[in-house]
């Protein structure tokens, strides 16, 4: 391995003492808080509910920090140590060409899957569990394991072997084709995914007709929205965490609620919840994480061209240059760069909840918002005491008290 190779692993290691650090802080901050419910919370949370939030998440936060170092360290040994004597096996059985460099993605693919698996199940059957959100068997677990590396396999396959091909084929222009039809695919997922996809591990039924639905009808047809339907997804065999969300693009977006989130939440709360949702859809927040994709990818293309097109990037690691080889290998050696990008990521995706939270406010009032705001934190145990820092570089949300004083601010 060259200089620079070790550089890239230093890196891997610094990002996740970076990581460690932050998380070190989000421990000490919501233990340092544990003992009281913040003044704006009192009437609303009991201080069992914000012992229990607390603890959540510090036992999430510790977890986190393993899971961490865990990853840091298979990334540097994928690196240093594994991925030459994989290619060295694959060789031996694949002659040089596209199924080689497809054959070596994929084992690398399945066996950082199964390096990953120990953590999927603690993390369902023993920190969810112990905080009594796990509703999932193990067999469930093991079948969505199966459908979910069926599907992999599916689509990877063709995806890489267009890859490599047009690598070969057009060795100046590849790059820009294959951006092109990743892009047009990413667009197409937003259609494929909810269609097709989604309904292989979940049940997502119309939601049933009464109160709530003309409620949440009236409210569509307020904001302008057309939609393919109101759907209820069985959230609750997996978990007992509540959400909602809009998916697809065009005139198949379906809204969907988690079943969890309708037993636990009223008809103001749902509606003021659909309200923030109609928010993004309304200042064209799916759009521009599209347009941020797009960036991101076209960036990530680039990078992909050079490493493609030089024996330098696979040489630092003493790698052969071959295709798959270098794909896999990028992909962890960006890990430290994608880690410092992610606060501004996060402060791009908090921006975008702030406006939709004013939307909702200003179509349903702000007290049914506060409420189910509220709610969402008890139900999930999140904490209400985070530390600045750590939710500055990792928090896609704002935390919940500074959304409600913002609410409350708005008048």
């Amino acid at each position: 391995m060259s200089l620079m190779g070790v550089l890239i692993c230093v890196a891997i290691a610094l990002s996740a003492a970076l990581g460690v650090y932050l998380r070190k802080r989000q421990i000490d901050n919501v233990a340092a808080n544990r003992a009281a419910v913040p003044a704006d919370f009192a009437r609303e949370v009991t201080l069992e509910e914000h012992h229990r939030a607390a603890d959540y998440t510090v036992a999430r936060t510790r977890f986190a920090m393993a899971e961490t170092i865990y990853e840091a360290a298979v990334s540097i040994l994928w690196l240093a140590v594994w991925m030459a004597p994989l290619y060295a096996l694959v060789a031996q059985v694949f002659a040089p060409g596209l199924t080689r460099s497809v054959v070596f993605v994929l084992a690398a693919g399945a066996l950082a899957r199964l390096l990953e698996m120990p953590f999927s199940l603690a993390n369902s059957f023993w920190l969810e569990e112990r905080f009594g959100f796990n509703r999932l068997t193990l067999g469930t677990f093991l079948f969505d394991e199966a459908k979910s590396g069926a599907l992999a396999l599916a689509i990877g396959t063709p995806l890489l072997y267009g890859l490599f091909w047009i690598f070969g084929a057009l060795p100046d222009s590849w790059w820009l084709l294959a951006y092109v039809a990743f892009m047009a695919l990413t667009i197409a997922m937003t259609v494929i995914y909810p269609t097709f996809i989604a309904p292989l591990f979940n049940t997502f039924t119309p939601l049933e007709e009464g109160s709530t639905r003309s409620r949440m009808e009236s409210l569509l047809q307020k904001c302008g929205f057309e939609s393919k339907g109101l759907y209820v997804m069985d959230a609750s065999k997996r978990s007992a965490h509540g959400n909602a969300y809009f998916t697809g693009f065009g005139k198949a977006k379906r809204i969907v609620f988690f079943d969890t989130l309708l037993q636990k939440h009223t008809p103001e709360e749902i509606e003021s919840i659909l309200a923030h949702e109609l928010g993004h859809f309304k200042f064209g927040h799916v759009r521009q994480m599209i347009l941020q994709s797009a960036i991101i990818a076209f960036l990530g293309f680039a990078v992909l061209y050079w490493a493609f097109g030089s024996e330098t990037f696979a040489g630092w690691f003493g790698l052969p240059s071959d295709p798959g080889v270098v794909l896999v290998a990028l992909l962890l050696a960006q890990t430290p760069i994608a880690h410092l990008l992610h606060p501004l990521l996060a402060w791009r995706s908090r921006r975008n909840e702030f406006e939709a939270d004013d939307f909702a406010r200003r179509i349903v009032g702000k007290e049914p918002m506060i409420s189910a705001l509220t709610r969402l934190t008890r139900d999930n145990l999140s904490t209400l005491t985070p530390d600045p820092l750590y939710a500055q570089f990792y928090f896609s949300h704002p935390p919940v008290p500074v959304r409600v004083a913002q609410l409350r601010a708005a008048g």
